[in-house]
């Protein structure tokens, strides 16, 4: 990756493929939550970072946002058809297999109280985003609403990835030292939610001898 980074081609081609990549990207990884977006829009705050246009960094939020927001109302969407079918949904099924039964109650009990502003958490907080869309699923809020909350959820989302991405281009001279920067940074921010529920729930699973995965 480094090497790739290191030989990165004139600033408009950057832009011409760049821009389009991002949102393929972005909008894949909303639908399909297994690409890193996080890391992907840091690196390409990076890239922006260090390009002659001042608009660079506006396109970036942009095109991240619109992105994000259009991936998570696809995901709603198709999500809802299995919501309303008696069969449900391979959609509405795979939201279910990556939520556990404790997580989904703690995300259905706090959007009872504060719709849109777990939404715009659940953006931010690491693998927090498809717990609070299926309670949100389950709940049988309209399309319309949840596209609302998540436009906003999608900018602060944009925004907190975009700034980390600045952070390392600003600290780094070269773009690729950035982007190895930014992405380990998601990385780690990414790794931590999970290590501090297995931290949390060890000692508590250790008197009943269950384990879990």
């Amino acid at each position: 990756m480094v090497t790739a980074v290191r030989e990165l081609p004139p600033e408009s081609t950057q832009q011409a493929v760049g821009y389009p990549s991002l949102f393929l990207l972005v909008a894949l990884g909303a639908l399909v939550p297994v690409v890193p977006t996080g890391a992907i829009v840091s690196s390409a705050a990076v890239v922006a970072f260090h390009q002659s246009s001042p608009f660079s960094l506006l396109f970036v939020f942009l095109v991240a946002a619109f992105a994000a927001c259009l991936g998570d109302t696809a995901l709603y969407w198709l999500g809802q058809r299995g919501v309303r079918s008696r069969n449900g949904s391979r959609w509405l099924a795979a939201l279910r297999s990556r939520v556990t039964a404790d997580r989904l109650a703690h995300a259905q009990e706090r959007l009872d109280t504060h719709q849109v502003s777990v939404l715009v958490l659940s953006r931010l907080v690491p693998a927090g985003r498809i717990p609070v869309m299926l309670a949100c699923l389950l709940a049988q809020m309209p399309l319309r609403r949840f596209v609302r909350a998540d436009v906003a959820a999608c900018l602060a989302w944009a925004a907190t990835y975009q700034l980390i991405g600045i952070l390392g281009g600003s600290l780094f001279p070269e773009p690729w030292q950035g982007v190895v920067a930014a992405v380990g940074l998601t990385v780690l921010i990414s790794a931590v939610p999970a290590l501090w529920r297995r931290l949390r729930g060890t000692p508590r699973e250790a008197p009943s001898g269950r384990e879990h995965p």
